[in-house]
């Protein structure tokens, strides 16, 4: 076992020197495949996908901000969202989040996946462009007891090589499944810690990323971090037991797990998504024109808040004319009209209600 509070100068380049592709890992491997491949046919039913690239990017966000202790409500965030600005710091953190995801996707179709990506990923997370972790010394604390846990690599040319390797890595053509590669280069990245903050977000990131790359997702919509903070202790116990005694398997088996159950919960949040918008069509087309139906359906599940603008912006009426639309939504019990300062918003509780909802994993 080596010592937790020494500088892990000598952290190996991956992969690492044992078998990886043992046969729970290959069994655990398959699971996950066939979750992430109901996950995107239950996706691709969804007569309009808007509502997932909006609301569980901004999900995963809020989890992944969690992790790190920056607590905010979904009501806070989607809110913040339809207005384009908040008060709340903690919502402020997941919208950074999400604009980061959001980068990362475009860049994407652009460009491979690299360390100064991670470093664009990073600042547009942290609101500082800091560059790679230059002073040493760093080292992660017990939040409880105030012991060193772990000690990253020291020095930002030792950083910088590190990442070259971890880069190299997650381009080589070796034939090793995808999702394993994924859990090792998140290890990884998490060892090197390159950044002064915001690695844990920058490295669920670069999870979603590398997983859009190899075509296992079709847009950034699977809620890991959801996961990783429902297991936060275990999380961090097999990392810590990966840098201490190699316990590689251990490792890549709860990466593969949590990759399962969360296509399988998200899978389901998606399911109960399109059964909400066929249950509200009806009402929908009960109370507004019959021309005007199906967008003001789309506008009303595109995010849970939207404003009159989401309905003139979407050519389905003049502001006038879209204020009486949504009032009819209102008074059909589709949407709750609200006063923000003012601005008025139009929320569909139903929707909140389904996004905020406690999703177990599924076994």
């Amino acid at each position: 076992m080596r010592d937790m509070t020494l500088p892990y100068d000598d952290l190996p380049d991956l992969p690492p020197d044992r078998p990886l592709e043992t046969a729970p890992v290959l069994k655990a491997a398959v699971a996950a495949h066939r979750a992430l491949a109901r996950l995107r046919a239950a996706a691709s039913r969804l007569p309009d996908q808007t509502i997932l690239i909006n609301a569980l990017p901004l999900l995963e966000a809020r989890a992944s901000s969690e992790i790190e202790n920056i607590v905010t409500t979904a009501d806070a965030l989607f809110r913040a969202d339809a207005l384009e600005r908040t008060d709340d710091p903690a919502a402020k953190e997941a919208l950074r989040y999400r604009a980061a995801l959001r980068h990362g996707t475009e860049a994407l179709g652009e460009r491979p996946l690299s360390t100064n990506l991670a470093a664009e990923l990073c600042a547009i997370v942290t609101g500082v462009d800091s560059g790679i972790r230059r002073t040493p010394g760093a080292a992660l604390l017990n939040d409880r007891t105030g012991e060193v846990v772990y000690v990253p690599p020291s020095g930002e040319a030792l950083i910088r090589d590190r990442l070259a390797a971890w880069e190299r890595f997650a381009h080589a053509d070796d034939g090793l499944d995808p999702l394993v590669r994924i859990a090792l280069l998140h290890y990884q990245f998490e060892a090197i810690h390159p950044f002064p903050d915001g690695n844990g977000r920058t490295g669920r990131i670069l999870n979603l990323l590398l997983m859009l790359r190899d075509d296992l997702l079709d847009a950034p919509i699977l809620y890991l971090s959801g996961h990783i903070l429902a297991t936060r202790e275990e999380y961090y116990q097999r990392l810590r037991a990966v840098t201490a005694d190699g316990a590689w398997e251990e490792w890549v088996l709860y990466m593969l797990d949590g990759f399962a159950r969360t296509a399988a919960s998200t899978t389901a949040r998606v399911e109960a998504i399109h059964a909400l918008i066929a249950a509200t069509e009806p009402t929908v087309r009960a109370v507004v024109p019959a021309g005007a139906a199906a967008g003001l359906l789309d506008v009303a599940f595109a995010r849970p808040y939207c404003r009159i603008a989401d309905v003139v912006d979407a050519g389905i009426a003049q502001r006038q004319r879209a204020s009486e639309h949504l009032k009819a939504l209102v008074g059909a019990g589709v949407l709750e009209e609200h006063a923000v300062h003012r601005d008025r918003i139009f929320l569909n509780r139903a929707l909140l209600d389904l996004l905020d909802a406690p999703s177990a994993d599924a076994p």
